[in-house]
């Protein structure tokens, strides 16, 4: 028999909002994702086999976007297009290399030197694990998900840590972050191309607006008057 909303215990309200700030911490398609469709799939809570079955395989396949969204990353390559990849223990596999483009990493030494930064480090599994602990949390803190798997009221201790439980992993995997940064920008954040010698071409803007700066203005209105 499946339970109503009213049966949930106070700590799917009173973690929902907690919850829902776990997502800035997120990748947002996967988030937006995940809450567009658990509604539907789990019948809003009052969940049947069936439902049951559903919201598990979203929440898997969620984690699985989650955890592996840590390990890609983009750039915009020399010729101007916009390449994306996951990172490997070599450098950056790229999955939108296609014959005829401007990156060849077969023949080229630079293009094969700069896909070696991306290369696979230990933050990216740091940032890994704790993207899907925090997605975790956020689907088991949600409405719909403990009523579809939790539809009986727990006890005061279960309600105190299912309540408390968003708050300090979002706090626990912020510190984290801070502490590990990483450069990955996942897919669709890159802006600028990554070729050549950044330091060079910013010192070099520096000094040609220095000089710009120091050269003194010449007075035209002389020239534009007539004879």
């Amino acid at each position: 028999m499946a339970s109503s909303k009213g049966a949930l215990p106070k700590s799917a309200h009173k973690a929902l909002p907690v919850s829902a700030n776990l997502a800035n911490l997120l990748p947002t398609g996967t988030v937006f994702a995940f809450q567009a469709v658990i509604p539907s799939l789990s019948n809003n809570g009052r969940c049947e086999l069936a439902h049951k079955y559903m919201t598990l395989g979203i929440i898997i396949i969620c984690s699985l976007a989650c955890f592996l969204s840590s390990f890609t990353d983009s750039f915009v390559g020399k010729d101007g297009k916009f390449y994306y990849g996951i990172a490997i223990p070599k450098g950056l596999y790229v999955f939108n290399d296609e014959h005829g483009d401007g990156l060849d990493v077969e023949n080229d030494l630079e293009d094969r030197k700069m896909l070696e930064k991306y290369r696979l480090t230990a933050i990216d599994f740091v940032h890994a694990c704790c993207s899907l602990t925090l997605f975790l949390v956020m689907a088991c803190s949600s409405f719909d998900v403990q009523g579809c798997f939790f539809p009986e009221p727990a006890g005061p201790n279960a309600d105190a840590v299912m309540t408390n439980l968003p708050l300090l992993a979002g706090i626990l995997a912020s510190g984290l972050f801070m502490l590990f940064p990483t450069k990955r920008r996942g897919i669709g954040y890159a802006e600028k191309p990554d070729w050549g010698d950044r330091k060079k071409d910013k010192q070099g803007q520096k000094t040609g607006d220095k000089e710009t700066l120091g050269k003194p203005k010449v007075d035209d209105s002389n020239y534009l008057q007539e004879p």
